[in-house]
Parts: C-alpha cells; structure tokens; sequence
C-alpha cells in the first residue's frame, strides 16, 4: 500500500474516530445529572421547574448539560456572567426541548447585556437600504447568537404567569429558524401534520390580529399580532406561562404545541 492511500486511510480513521467520541460525549452528557447545588440555584431562578413533572426532570438537566458544554455566554458593557444567569438561560432555553429530538444544533454563543441594548435593523426598498435603531430586550440570529438582557431574562424567568418571558421568546425564534428561516413554520414532530399546523396557526394568528386592531382584550401579548414569526414566539412564551388561559382560548393552536413540544403544561400542578 502506497504512502499516499495510507495516509487516506488514517485520515478517515481520524474523522470517524472524532465523530464517534462527539457522538458519545454528548449521549454522556444527555444522560448526566446536575449537582444538588445546581438544582436549588435553578429552583430560585427559574421557579418553573417546581411545576414540571418528575419524567421530565432526567431529560431536562441532561439537555442543561449539553447546554452549558456547547454554549458561551458572554458578558457585555462591564457585565461579569454568573453561575446564576449560565443557569437561568440554559434551563429555560432547555424546557422548549427537554422532550423533544430537537436542538440549538448550531448555536455556540449567548450574548448577555445588563439591559436593553440598541440594535440597528436594515429595511430595503429597491435599492435604498434605511437603517433602524431600535432598543430591545433580546435578539435571535438564524444560526446564533441569542443575545439577551439580563434583567429582563431574569424578571421573566421569576414571573412564570404574566405570559412574557424574553429567553422562551428568543430560543422559540431558534427552533422556529431551524426550518432555514423564522417564519411560524418550524420544523415539526415526526408524524404531525404540516397541513393542520398551517390551518390551525393562520387562524390563530388572524384571530389575534383582529383582536389587536379591535383594542381588544388577548390572552397572548399583541406584539404576537406583528408577523408569524413573532406569533408564534409569543405563543411558546404564552403556553408555558398561561397554559390553561391559551387552552380556553385557542384549544387547536395549543394542541398544535403541545404536539410540537410535547408537553401539556395546562395539566401541570
């Protein structure tokens, strides 16, 4: 055998080999448990987890492991990033997925600012681009960075019934882009049907929509009423902190979650 085709060999060899131990590294962590002194940080952090069923807690601190493994957080202007906020983002990030085969798969930073930070949006109209700056409390990228501030991610994780909750928003942007774009059109669960998620979500959205511009009282936040895209990050937000509010007022939608992320939080103590 030539050198060259040898060294092919092992070059392969190599690639499978990392590929292996990627694949076991992360079924490890998948299976791991948090520590008792993780648990009662995230217990004060994210007090939601108090209400989350003994079947889901394995799952959801496995996901939190592989988080906090594949995931930096960042600090901005001055912030020094805390245990605290490293478990307050992944665990929340991780309820959308902690039992579902979904993933942040291309996800590797989180930017953390003290506050609501400025951002500068691009609006294009034939050839004339005009730029934007808006102030906001949390960004998603397709393909990361999630970028967030602090003290809204931590009022909204303590707040688990106002329906507002800008990490759920923001990771519901991640998983809807995994489709290739944020659109109210995510990637479904194996066996769910595309046709009865578009005719159950549109209606859903129009209903808002019509509410919104009547001045009329909604169960999810108007800001749901913008696009699809933000419709449907607000009803992630909405089903986990008003589950049985959304249920009463859109049985089909919330059924249509419930699939996707397979999870009934209305029925949770």
């Amino acid at each position: 055998m030539s050198l060259f085709f040898l060294l092919i060999l092992i070059g392969v060899a190599i690639f499978f080999y990392r590929q292996w131990a990627k694949k076991q590294h992360r079924l490890t962590l998948l299976r791991s448990r948090i520590t008792d002194h993780q648990r009662d940080v995230i217990g004060r952090c994210v007090p939601m987890v108090h209400k989350i069923p003994t079947e889901f807690h394995r799952p959801l601190e496995g996901k939190i492991n592989l988080f906090l493994d594949q995931v930096t957080m960042v600090g901005y202007h001055g912030l020094e990033v805390t245990e605290e906020m490293e478990l307050s983002i992944a665990t929340q990030a991780c309820l959308l997925v902690m039992n579902t085969d979904a993933w942040y798969d291309t996800l590797t930073t989180v930017m953390i600012y003290p506050g609501a930070f400025k951002s500068k949006t691009a609006r294009h109209d034939g050839f004339v681009v005009t730029e934007k700056e808006t102030v906001r409390t949390g960004e998603s990228w397709n393909r990361g960075p999630v970028i967030l501030s602090w003290t809204h991610s931590n009022d909204g994780a303590l707040d688990t019934g106002d329906g507002d909750n800008v990490v759920l928003h923001e990771f519901a942007h991640q998983l809807d882009e995994r489709s290739g774009r944020a659109d109210g059109a995510p990637i479904l669960r194996r066996g769910q049907d595309f046709s009865t998620w578009e005719t159950v979500f549109l209606a859903a959205f129009d209903r808002l929509d019509d509410r919104v511009s009547r001045g009329l009282p909604t169960v999810m936040d108007a800001y749901g009423a913008e696009n699809h895209q933000e419709f449907f990050a607000v009803g992630v937000e909405t089903f986990f902190e008003r589950p049985n509010e959304l249920k009463r007022a859109e049985p089909a939608f919330y059924e249509q979650l419930s699939e996707l992320l397979g999870l009934d939080p209305a029925s949770w103590v």
